[in-house]
Parts: structure tokens; C-alpha cells; sequence
């Protein structure tokens, strides 16, 4: 043996016995063989937990209770022009305000005007202050029925029609008068009044022109704009605004609007509004 000869075999381990071979191959095989049963075992597993869902949601849909039918279709009944016109200007005079309640009341030749804010001052124009809007020195009281309002009083009225007409007959029987078998269209000059003279809050007012909506007789005047009520009685209500541009303010027990001396009939027209004149 030369010398490299004899250097390799002191540096290389020597083979290793036949037993270490055998117990390793069969290490090998071992882990091989597990190896692939995990592998089998875990689909199964999964395809048990599918299994396992599907017949839970099936139980889920089997309990669930069968759907209701829906309930048939309400009859609706129909809305004339003039509730149109009404109920339009209640959504309107809902969505509207302002600082002050004007107040502009006609007949014949003669014409006076009232800015109220809502703590009770007020602003009075007419022949008497030169076309000039004063403010008064007292606070105003209003009427309805013959009865006196604080504007607290107003604040407070019903805001739905049914509730707010409930009311009004009510303060018309404690009022004391007698309209005999004209009580309806003394409520409905009540309700007239809440959208022209008495400065109602923008939900009130709403609620009023509601109420006059369903009161028997009401009818479109030609031209859109204007609603009849029984006895003669009009309004005249801008559709953009809600404001009332023209009405007839006093009804007789009949609901016949009063005439002046002369034969000139009252009219009034009123909106909120953030302007006051110089």
C-alpha cells in the first residue's frame, strides 16, 4: 500500500454494518407508508365535516316556517283637485318658516299689514302710520271663537288634523256660542284662520290645511290655484311656497264670507317670512 493509499483508508469512516443498513430502509419505509395514510385520512375527515353541514343546513331550512302571504292591496280612496292643492300646501307650509308672521288683510280701498315674531312683538302698517311698519307698543291678543290666544296657547295646538279638529270643537263648545247646526263651518273658520291670521307654527299650519282637506265640499276652482269650501268660502294658496295669497277671511254662520257697508268683501293673504319693511 503506498502512501495516499494508506492516508485515505485513515481518513474515510468504514462502511457501516449490514444491520444499520436494514433498520434504516425499514425507517424509511415506515415513514413513507404513514405518510401517505395521513394523506388518505385527511380528505375523509374533510368530506365528514361537509357532510355534516349540509345535512345542518338542511335541518335549518327544513324548520324554517313557511312564508306568509302578503295581505291583499288596500283600497285607496281618491284625492279631488281641491285636497290636492290643500294637501300640497301643507307639505309646503311644514318645510317652511320664518322670523315673523305677515299678515296682509284687504277690502275695498283699505289695507293694513302685521308683522308678529313669535315672542308677541309686533309691526303694524296702514293709512294711520304712512306706509310705514311701527312696532306696537302691546302684545296683541288673538281671537278664535270669541276667545282670547296667548301665542303660547298657539304653540301648543295639536300638530295632527284629527287631534287638532277634536280641539277646536272642543274650545268651541266651552266658548259658549250657539252656531246651531252650523258648528262644522264654524271649526272650518277656525282652521282658515290658523292659515291666515293667527300665527301658527309651520307645523300647525300643516296640520290645519290637512283638516281643511277632509272637510265635505271642498273643490278646485278653475284655474289650479284656488279652493272653494262650502258657503263661499275660497283659498287662494301659492303651490311653490304654501302660502295663502288670497282667502276670504270672515265666514258667516252659513260660510258665507262677510261684506263690508259697502259690499266689498274681506280678504286675506299670509306667509312667514325673515323680512321686515324700514
Amino acid at each position: 500500500m503506498d502512501d495516499l493509499e494508506t492516508l485515505r483508508t485513515a481518513l474515510l469512516p468504514e462502511e457501516p454494518a449490514q444491520d444499520v443498513v436494514d433498520r434504516s430502509r425499514h425507517r424509511l419505509r415506515n415513514h413513507m407508508l404513514a405518510g401517505g395514510r395521513r394523506r388518505r385520512v385527511r380528505p375523509l375527515a374533510i368530506g365528514t365535516g361537509l357532510v355534516a353541514a349540509a345535512a345542518a343546513v338542511a335541518v335549518v331550512v327544513a324548520t324554517l316556517p313557511a312564508t306568509t302571504p302578503a295581505p291583499p292591496p288596500r283600497a285607496v280612496a281618491p284625492v279631488s283637485a281641491g285636497q290636492a292643492i290643500l294637501l300640497a300646501a301643507a307639505e309646503r307650509a311644514q318645510a317652511g318658516g320664518g322670523t315673523y308672521w305677515h299678515v296682509t288683510t284687504k277690502v275695498g280701498k283699505d289695507v293694513w299689514e302685521y308683522w308678529t315674531k313669535a315672542d308677541g312683538h309686533e309691526w303694524y302698517r296702514g293709512a294711520k302710520t304712512h306706509g310705514k311698519a311701527v312696532l306696537q307698543p302691546q302684545v296683541r291678543p288673538f281671537r278664535m271663537f270669541g276667545s282670547e290666544l296667548t301665542l303660547s296657547e298657539i304653540q301648543a295646538l295639536p300638530t295632527e288634523p284629527a287631534t287638532l279638529r277634536s280641539w277646536l270643537t272642543d274650545a268651541l263648545a266651552r266658548s259658549g256660542e250657539s252656531p246651531g247646526g252650523h258648528r262644522e263651518l264654524a271649526v272650518l273658520q277656525a282652521l282658515i284662520s290658523l292659515v291666515t291670521v293667527v300665527p301658527a307654527p309651520p307645523a300647525v299650519r300643516a296640520a290645519a290645511f290637512r283638516a281643511i282637506a277632509t272637510h265635505p265640499g271642498v273643490a278646485a276652482a278653475p284655474g289650479g290655484r284656488a279652493v272653494d269650501l262650502p258657503g263661499g268660502g275660497s283659498l287662494v294658496i301659492d303651490p311653490s311656497t304654501g302660502a295663502v295669497s288670497g282667502a276670504s277671511m270672515f265666514l258667516d254662520g252659513k260660510g258665507t264670507p262677510v261684506e263690508s257697508a259697502a259690499g266689498d268683501q274681506y280678504s286675506v293673504s299670509a306667509e312667514w317670512t325673515d323680512d321686515l319693511p324700514a
